[in-house]
């Protein structure tokens, strides 16, 4: 395994070392050269972040149909149809690929345990304790680690892609991608005939996240620089209990625990859920964050709280063992006592546009898990089918790269070193991080839960003055991991702020007091970057 040294060419560069990224380096045949990106520590990702599990039919009284329905539902009658079905019924090969790479799934006598979530109508939720995403992270970067063809690179950020249009070569085709090193504070070029990007979602543009810092949308913004629609990108998901406590950054309270019993209990310990929707704190992610942000703003309360009390605490401490530690850290026995939760961002359902197979509008790119748009979630992911698509998608992308490269062979062009000779080093790093913070903060006021136009319009407005000061910035001076997250940010901020301005109805996750009710018709916000005029945001009408 080469974990460092200088970049060189690859058959396939995939930039970002999640579960996504991984799986899909794990399935390319072992005679293709792979280069592996982490911008960071290699457990830096949302992955190692996730909790909850894996939805997948794996019980004989479940059905695909069943889970296939499930997600409808939650998508608010926004996911296409044809993406669900093919990854719902890839579910069971891809769970059964997992444990065949070794995931140490939980056990309940013979058979693995299954767990319920919000919006499932069946226990079909695979998990290990409440750490899932780590126990898939570790063992599928152990297994990287063991093939002599797959080269790990971490604190390697990249920065933009590389395209032959940018080289002003005919044909257009993305060839690599210019990285900064932050071992060494220089930038390289990485050669590839094809790049994947599994660079997760955009979460970080919102003052209060579930997710990790890596969150900052790179992958989206490079894709859009590159030429590549995306799609949907107003359906930000808020994960409705987030721990609230001064000491808990971005720490998740799974939605295995409102499966497993869990209620959500005002300040005065009443119920609330039910005079929400029928399903109670079943409901999906959607329906359960704005009730739980309706009741804050309507008592004025900092919180509400998540009482799994009433099981019988040896359940609790072996079924969520992760969170009751952490909470116990902070003075809070789950087995005793209530848990403070409030809603954070949490997923993003939009992204570039791809196929089934993650192909990309360019030509020789593929977007996979967060970063990409298949159609799966619609206005709303139903719990635990993150997880599921990422396996699903990289095995599906190593399939249609493996047959790519096999039948065509794509000479790399030259590529010009990093020109560094016209910037400096930055001495007002102090920009960056007052630009970081007016992003989040308006973001979150602005383009949050609950929108309105006027509060879309403040924000139309931020964004485009920031824009202006961030490339002006990005122009002068040397980059940072903190400039390039910046400027990547700002990007799908503003991808984010059209495509809500431009859904005048309330659907799944967005909601806005001007437009209350669905449309008649069913569209999607597909955003196209031949120029920036608003009238090139397109509503796309599918067919019932």
């Amino acid at each position: 395994m080469n974990t460092q040294g200088t970049s060189s060419d690859f058959d396939v560069l995939v930039i970002g070392s999640g579960a996504a990224g991984l799986s899909l380096a794990l399935n390319l045949p072992q005679h293709l050269d792979i280069a592996v990106l982490s911008k960071a520590d290699y457990s830096s990702g949302s992955t190692w972040m996730a909790q909850g599990g894996i939805a997948a039919v794996l019980d004989e009284t479940d059905k695909a149909e069943d889970h296939i329905r499930d997600t409808l539902v939650a998508g608010a009658d926004l996911s296409r149809p044809e993406a669900v079905q093919q990854i719902v019924e890839a579910g069971p090969e891809s769970i059964r690929w997992l444990i065949d790479m070794g995931v140490p799934f939980t056990r309940e006598g013979d058979d693995y345990h299954l767990t319920k979530e919000g919006g499932h109508s069946h226990r079909r939720i695979i998990h290990a304790a409440d750490a899932t995403g780590r126990a898939v992270h570790e063992t599928l970067l152990q297994r990287a680690q063991e093939r002599s063809n797959i080269h790990l690179y971490d604190q390697h950020i990249a920065i933009d892609l590389i395209t032959r249009r940018k080289l002003k070569l005919p044909h257009n085709r993305c060839v690599g991608a210019y990285v900064l090193n932050n071992h060494t504070g220089h930038v390289e070029a990485f050669r590839a005939r094809s790049v994947v990007l599994a660079t997760g979602g955009a979460a970080k543009a919102y003052l209060y996240t579930s997710n990790s810092d890596g969150s900052t949308g790179d992958g989206i913004a490079m894709a859009w620089r590159a030429g590549c629609r995306v799609a949907n990108m107003e359906f930000n998901q808020f994960h409705p209990t987030c721990l609230y406590h001064p000491q808990a950054k971005s720490f998740l309270i799974s939605e295995a625990v409102r499966g497993e019993g869990g209620r959500l209990l005002l300040p005065d310990g009443s119920r609330f859920m039910s005079r929400f929707d029928e399903r109670a704190e079943l409901a999906p992610r959607d329906i359960v964050a704005r009730a739980i942000d309706h009741e804050m703003k309507r008592l004025g309360c900092d919180s509400v709280y998540l009482d799994i009390s009433h099981r019988d605490a040896d359940f609790i401490k072996s079924h969520f063992p992760t969170i009751y530690q952490r909470c116990l850290e902070l003075g809070i026995d789950m087995t005793r006592d209530p848990i403070p939760v409030v809603p954070a961002a949490h997923y993003t359902c939009g992204g570039v546009m791809t196929d089934k197979n993650g192909l990309t509008d360019l030509e020789g790119l593929y977007a996979i898990g967060e970063t990409g748009f298949t159609g799966l979630h619609g206005a709303n992911r139903l719990a635990s089918n993150s997880l599921l698509e990422c396996i699903v998608l990289g095995c599906n992308a190593s399939s249609r790269i493996t047959k790519e490269l096999e039948s065509t062979d794509y000479p790399l062009p030259p590529i010009p070193h990093w020109d560094e000779s016209l910037v400096t080093d930055s001495d007002e790093d102090v920009i960056i991080s007052h630009n970081w913070d007016e992003l989040r903060r308006f973001m979150w006021d602005y383009v949050g839960i609950v929108r309105t136009t006027k509060r879309l319009q403040r924000a139309q407005h931020r964004i485009e003055l920031l824009l202006q000061e961030i490339a002006e910035y990005y122009s002068n001076y040397r980059v940072s991991s903190d400039l390039i997250e910046l400027r990547n940010l700002a990007t799908v901020a503003e991808l984010i702020i059209r495509s809500a301005i431009c859904r005048k109805e309330s659907r799944g996750l967005h909601y806005t007091l001007d437009y209350p009710k669905l449309a008649q018709e069913r569209m999607d916000t597909i955003l196209t970057p031949s120029n920036y005029l608003w009238q090139d945001a397109v509503r796309e009408e599918r067919p019932r």
